[in-house]
């Protein structure tokens, strides 16, 4: 059995050699860890002491620039827009402005037919004159206006009693027939055949506005319409026609009656003439 002094020896001895290897194993690791961080530094500075400035990425360990060339020629490009954009928002600016909507015409320089270009020269354009053909449309209307008001009015002084027809209406002649045929009227009612008046239809459309009546025949007693043709046959038929007209006429009618069965289409006043025949006797 060995001694208690040996057994301590051998176990100082084991405690040693375990420190001794602990200490080269830690030594050797830090010596890695120091020169693997060296080396990551050094190569670091070095690529960044290789790349210009605004460069491109460098490759870690190669210490070479990647995507330099392409990402400059974007980056030139990308200058040259924005400088060109610019020049044209700043030209803009310059430039004369148009006029807006409600001054094109008659103010500024659309007034003249043209607009100002650079330095003060005019460029006449092809939609230089069309810019005026609104106030000659509505010169135009206003004059039509005017000439169908008048052509209205001179119409309603013909006779109390006015058709507006169409030469090819059935509707049409049906009116006629009772107001001029079957009726002994004073003064004789007035036809208008707006088919083929030159404003026939212009006096057509203000007869809708007045009346509220758009289609043919239109009779109008004293300025007030009675209807068309069915509305006519209604009060001819119902024995209201002479009443209407007269009630309506006023004292601008002097006469209105039916025709006789056997009369002739002569007016009342020639009906109220009185005709002499000389006698035929014996002496």
């Amino acid at each position: 059995m060995p001694s208690v002094r040996r057994i301590k020896v051998f176990g100082l001895l084991i405690v040693m050699a375990i420190i001794t290897l602990l200490f080269y194993t830690n030594s050797g690791g830090s010596d890695l860890e120091a020169r693997q961080t060296g080396d990551f530094f050094h190569k670091t500075k070095s690529a960044l002491e290789k790349s210009p400035v605004g460069g491109g990425s460098s490759t870690a360990g190669m210490g070479k620039v990647v995507g330099t060339s392409d990402e400059d020629k974007e980056a030139s490009k990308a200058r040259l827009k924005e400088a060109a954009q610019m020049a044209k928002d700043n030209a803009n600016m310059k430039a004369p402005k148009p006029d807006p909507p409600s001054k094109v015409v008659g103010v500024g320089s659309a007034a003249e037919g043209g607009k100002k270009g650079v330095a003060g020269r005019k460029k006449f354009g092809s939609g230089g004159s069309e810019a005026q053909e609104p106030i000659k449309d509505e010169k135009k209307k206003g004059d039509e206006d005017l000439d169908v008001e008048a052509e209205f009015n001179s119409i309603l002084k013909k006779s109390p009693i006015i058709i507006y027809s169409k030469s090819y209406c059935p509707h049409s002649k049906r009116a006629k027939d009772i107001l001029l045929e079957k009726y002994l009227i004073d003064p004789k009612p007035y036809v208008v055949e707006l088919d083929q008046h030159k404003l026939g239809l212009q006096i057509q459309a203000k007869l809708a506005d007045l009346t509220g009546r758009r289609t043919v025949p239109n009779v109008l007693v004293n300025g007030k319409s009675i209807g068309g043709g069915d509305e006519v046959a209604e009060l001819d038929t119902t024995g209201k026609l002479v009443d209407k007209i007269l009630n309506l006429g006023g004292k601008r009618m002097a006469e209105v009656k039916l025709r006789p069965v056997n009369g002739s289409k002569a007016t009342v006043k020639e009906k109220e003439k009185v005709v002499e025949n000389p006698g035929h006797g014996l002496k």
